[in-house]
C-alpha cells in the first residue's frame, strides 16, 4: 500500500478522485490487517472527508450522512469521525473545529497544517519537532513530546495569486 508523498500534492493540481480512491483502499486495508470495523458510516465520513481538501464540521458531515440516509444524529458524526481521528485516519483542525482526512499512511507522525484564511483548504505537511527548537526545549527541562499538531494559517499559492 503506497500512496503519492501528501506534501507534493498540497495545493497543488492532481487527480483528486484517485488520490482519494487510494486513501479509501489504503484505510480498508489497515482495517482489515487490524481486524478494525469500517462500518458504512465510517466509511461514508472518510469518503465525505477525502472528497474536500476542506476542513469540515461534524454537522456538516451529518448533514451529508442525513441526506444519504445514514443517521441525522450528532453522535452518528461523532463517533464516526472519532474512530477515524484514534485509528490515524483524519485529523481534528481545532482552530476550525472540523475534521480533514489524513495524508500519510503512517502512525505516529507529526502533522502540520497549513490553513488558507481565504479559500479554507487545508494541506497537511510532516513537522520534525522532536530534533528541532521545541524539541530542544523540551529535552531541556525533562519532558518528552507525545504528540503535536501545528496548524499555520495563511495564503495558499492560488489565493496569493488572486491578489488576496
Amino acid at each position: 500500500m503506497t500512496r503519492t508523498d501528501p506534501e507534493a500534492l498540497a495545493f497543488a493540481q492532481h487527480d483528486h478522485g484517485a488520490c482519494a480512491a487510494d486513501a479509501l483502499d489504503y484505510a480498508r486495508g489497515v482495517c482489515e490487517q487490524q481486524g478494525l470495523r469500517l462500518t458504512p458510516v465510517r466509511e461514508r465520513v472518510l469518503q465525505l472527508l477525502l472528497e474536500s481538501h476542506n476542513a469540515l464540521g461534524a454537522y456538516d458531515l451529518l448533514e451529508k450522512l442525513k441526506a444519504d440516509g445514514l443517521g441525522s444524529q450528532p453522535p452518528v458524526a461523532y463517533r464516526a469521525l472519532e474512530f477515524l481521528v484514534a485509528h490515524g485516519f483524519a485529523h481534528k483542525i481545532e482552530r476550525l473545529n472540523a475534521f480533514v482526512a489524513c495524508s500519510r499512511t503512517h502512525s505516529g507522525h507529526s502533522p502540520a497544517f497549513m490553513i488558507c484564511r481565504q479559500c479554507h483548504q487545508v494541506a497537511e505537511a510532516h513537522a520534525t519537532l522532536a530534533s528541532g527548537k521545541l524539541g530542544q526545549a523540551a529535552k531541556s527541562i525533562g519532558f518528552k513530546i507525545e504528540k503535536t499538531v501545528i496548524e499555520a494559517e495563511g495564503l495558499c499559492p492560488a489565493c496569493q495569486g488572486s491578489g488576496a
